[in-house]
């Protein structure tokens, strides 16, 4: 027996295939997937009422939380440092292992926002 219902989701899939580009004709404009959103122009540089680039004041302020984040990453590895330098030689107190956990935590935040 073969089934001659069709899925919800097959149907959307279909009546969007079929709709779209006809919608698409009507306005001059290519459809756009769903969950895609349009591109600006590569060109295109937005100015903020103070006539600085939006662009460039993004990038600024990136760099300026790169940099704070980096500070708090180093002082957390010296203060790991000095806690096992004055524990003894078998002794990791649990505050040294939560500040590993702040370390990596922190490593990946940074890394995250660097590849972005």
């Amino acid at each position: 027996m073969i089934a001659t219902r069709m899925s919800p989701t097959r149907r959307t899939a279909l009546h969007f295939a079929l709709v779209a580009p006809l919608l698409a004709q009507d306005t001059g404009q290519t459809p756009a997937r769903p969950g895609q959103h349009p591109l600006p122009e590569p060109d295109e540089d937005t100015r903020l009422p103070n006539g600085k680039s939006q662009k460039d004041a993004i990038s600024k302020q990136a760099h300026e939380e790169a940099l704070k984040d980096v500070e708090s990453l180093i002082h957390l590895a010296e203060d790991l440092r000095d806690e096992l330098k004055h524990a003894g030689e078998y002794v990791m107190s649990v505050s040294s292992l939560k500040k590993t956990e702040e370390i990596e935590k922190l490593a990946r935040h940074i890394r995250g926002k660097l590849k972005a």
